[in-house]
């Protein structure tokens, strides 16, 4: 897929099939015109990079923080929808030992999970 800030290139991390953004050579053209507002944003979001590059630095696997997350933002996004799925449940579904938890919702949350490694994005 490619738009005017850049292109999404398949990947893979942690076992998990994802697509990167990759965004268009810089200088943008035509240049940014940043306010007072923009800069103080910018700043705020370096800071949040800062940390989170320093947090990487302390985990011990960086791929299993990422394969938590991803399962993490699955959950929440398929409680939208009205799911009743937890991120505990899920886990214990994908380590096939899933006990009185509602198995539709596990699937549901588990789908959409596939259907984001896959790149449907349709589906998601």
């Amino acid at each position: 897929m490619t738009r005017e800030t850049g292109i999404l290139v398949p990947t893979a991390t942690a076992g998990e099939a994802v697509r990167a953004f990759v965004p268009s050579p810089l200088p943008p053209n035509p240049p940014l015109s940043l306010t007072g507002s923009d800069q103080d944003l910018l700043e705020r979001a370096n800071r949040a990079l800062g940390r989170l590059d320093g947090l990487s630095i302390l985990l011990p696997d960086t791929s299993l923080f990422i394969y938590f997350y991803v399962r993490k933002e699955a959950v929440l996004s398929s409680q939208i929808e009205g799911t009743q799925s937890s991120l505990s449940d899920l886990l214990l579904y994908e380590s096939d030992e899933l006990r009185g938890v509602p198995l539709s919702d596990v699937q549901e949350v588990s789908n959409y999970l596939f259907s984001m490694a896959a790149g449907d994005w349709a589906a998601c």
